[in-house]
């Protein structure tokens, strides 16, 4: 099956930077998007940043100009380098990836998939 193992959050002073990694693995035939997504506690989950296939991104107001996503396909891996942290970054941070996936009748079946979540915090 597949999996998205989620690593790089932590406890940064604001102003600070973190990079998270999220890699896909299992039996994957192809992935279109892959993104992050956060919630903080209360609060309903909201789009971070995403990134397509091609390399095209898209990313939340609030993040735009001090977060920065990346991909690497040959490694089904997605980047989200964080910069200039601010108090207000502080959640959980969940990978995102809609993923295909090959079947033994020949079936190709795309759907989404998330990580188990990642916490950043950012205080001094």
């Amino acid at each position: 099956q597949v999996q998205l193992v989620e690593s790089g959050g932590g406890l940064v002073q604001p102003g600070g930077s973190l990079r998270l990694s999220c890699a896909a693995s299992g039996s994957i035939f192809s992935i279109n998007a892959m993104g992050w997504y956060r919630q903080a506690p209360g609060k309903q989950r909201e789009l971070v940043a995403t990134i397509t296939g091609a390399g095209s991104t898209n990313y939340a107001a609030s993040v735009k100009g001090r977060f920065t996503l990346s991909r690497d396909n040959a490694k089904n891996t997605v980047y989200l380098q964080m910069n200039s942290l601010k108090p207000e970054d502080t959640s959980v941070y969940y990978c995102n990836a809609e993923i295909t996936t090959a079947h033994p009748m020949g079936d190709l079946i795309r759907r989404d998939y998330w990580g188990q979540g990642t916490q950043v915090t950012v205080s001094s």
